[in-house]
């Protein structure tokens, strides 16, 4: 699981990354590729730290890439290092941009930079095709010949590639192009501080088909650098609930398709990253291969349940709340598991 931050100089993207993990990226000139950390935001799981008060809290967290690439290879270092990057996270400039359509002007300069690359990719490899005509094909070649003219059609329209309607077989066997239009994307306007509603003019504008949210980096980074305190009292007089930083991580874990479930206890209160649709036994072997090799039941309840039952297991119980699931029961966003095994 990993997001990659990709933008334009000067968009903010850095900003951005160090603000949600901590690691300051603009500062590792040595590095090209720069790695860290986010903290998903989850008051499920802050309540459940503060019922257990564990010796340990381990929340669910984001991979996030930023790149510092410069010259003419540039783009090369970029789709090198952001190749195995299962989302991107398009940070657009809007703070510098002088009104609307130049900042849709920038935000469609670097989409079509991507799709080109793909486009690139695309006629690359039905070249190599044509040329082998009077060769016997392979599975994996007929499913070429199949689909990249679909995937050529559609970029040529101006059209990313996950708009595309693709069977599962046929995304598995796109997948060692590392298309960029495929996968998911989450944008992110940067707004100046005194016109945040340029967002949403943007937004209006562009008919995006992503989800997209705007943010002040400059606020947000003179935010982390309070106090935790301070921060509250800061949100709290500029009538903001949250930090919007913490939308954009919750949104790039969302559009990985991934969910948590908890393990809690005196020791530890943890949330375990899954993506949606995971059955027990795989969920099991998240936390360790012998519970899913030796998998039994799952004890489980969901999070909203547990609360009104007290927060306590015994509580639970007595409310005939607690479920025990076999090896069909797809976990839930926010269960709460206790797994039975025997190896």
């Amino acid at each position: 699981m990993e997001i990659g931050i990709i933008g334009l100089p000067q968009s903010g993207k850095s900003t951005l990354f160090e603000i949600m993990t901590g690691v300051k990226s603009r500062e590792m000139h040595a590095e090209t590729c720069v790695r860290g950390l986010a903290v998903v935001p989850d008051a499920r799981f802050d309540r459940l730290a503060e019922i257990f008060r564990p010796e340990r809290v381990s929340p669910a967290k984001v991979p996030f890439s930023d790149v510092n690439a410069v010259g003419e290879k540039a783009w090369d270092a970029v789709r090198q290092s952001l190749a195995g990057a299962e989302g991107l996270l398009h940070v657009v400039d809007a703070f510098i941009a002088a009104d609307v359509p130049e900042i849709l002007n920038r935000y469609r300069s670097l989409e079509d930079e991507l799709a080109l690359a793909d486009l690139m990719i695309v006629e690359n490899r039905l070249e190599r095709l044509a040329k082998m005509a009077k060769k016997p094909l392979t599975p994996q070649d007929i499913l070429h010949a199949h689909v990249l003219p679909l995937l050529k059609g559609q970029l040529e329209a101006g059209r990313p590639l996950r708009e595309l309607i693709l069977t599962e077989e046929e995304r598995r066997g796109l997948k060692s192009f590392s298309f960029w239009t495929i996968r998911p994307e989450l944008v992110v306007v940067n707004t100046p501080e005194e016109n945040p509603a340029v967002a949403d003019a943007f937004l209006r504008e562009a008919g995006l088909s992503v989800p997209a949210i705007g943010i002040c980096c400059a606020i947000e980074a003179e935010l982390m650098a309070l106090p935790p305190e301070e921060q509250k009292e800061f949100l709290e007089s500029m009538g903001i609930a949250e930090a919007a930083f913490g939308r954009v991580i919750r949104a790039s874990f969302s559009l990985l398709g991934r969910i948590s479930f908890f393990t809690v206890g005196e020791d530890e209160v943890k949330a375990w990253v899954i993506p949606a649709g995971t059955k027990a036994p795989r969920a099991a072997g998240t936390i360790h291969n012998d519970f899913e090799r030796g998998f039994i039941k799952a004890e489980a309840i969901g999070f909203e349940e547990f609360i009104a039952c007290g927060g306590t297991h015994a509580g639970a119980k007595a409310a005939g709340k607690l479920r025990l699931e076999g090896k069909e029961y797809v976990v839930r966003d926010g269960d709460i598991i206790n797994f039975r095994f025997n190896v």
